[in-house]
């Protein structure tokens, strides 16, 4: 399940646009992609329930959240969101809405190559064990509309253990 090392910076790039080199979690778990890097990231994945149109109109696809850490010393949580739009600046508000409970706003960090929005910290993944769902909203620009993904975080308390697990790490 390796892969070839891979900088820090661009980890997140890397791995999202690969596509083989990872395990499907079994019975309830089935929708979530496990990936194991040679760098010690260790991820799981998500597809979103609901689909977006990408800027140009032509295509269709669903966001994919992704929860990650970092084996070896103090483990770095963080989730992200795979989107095929591109994103402008170095950061974007996200609505924020976990289980049952009112949406926030937040600051989410935008890539470097602006298709991942990043949410940083322990904090970040703990929150979603307990959440049954968890609804994101944003906009990129004035003009560009509201984006929106809607994921079933059915299984997520097992799913990070797993990750704990293998980055050798208490959960979140």
């Amino acid at each position: 399940m390796g892969r070839a090392m891979v900088k820090w910076g661009t980890f997140a790039t890397v791995l999202l646009l690969a596509g083989g080199g990872g395990a499907y979690a079994q019975a309830g778990q089935d929708r979530w992609r496990f990936t194991t890097m040679d760098d010690g990231l260790v991820t799981a994945s998500l597809a979103a329930v609901n689909k977006l149109t990408n800027n140009s109109g032509t295509l269709s696809y669903s966001p994919v959240l992704t929860i990650a850490c970092r084996t070896g010393g103090d483990p770095q949580w963080s989730e992200w969101l795979r989107l095929n739009d591109m994103a402008s600046g170095s950061t974007v508000t996200v609505s924020v809405a976990i289980g049952d409970n009112q949406a926030v706003d937040e600051r989410w960090v935008i890539s470097r190559r602006g298709k991942v929005l990043i949410k940083s910290g322990p904090q970040a993944v703990s929150r979603l064990v307990p959440a049954d769902r968890l609804a994101l909203s944003w906009r990129f620009g004035l003009l560009s509309g509201r984006g929106e993904a809607d994921f079933d975080l059915e299984g997520i308390g097992e799913v990070v253990g797993q990750l704990a697990e293998a980055c050798q790490t208490t959960q979140p």
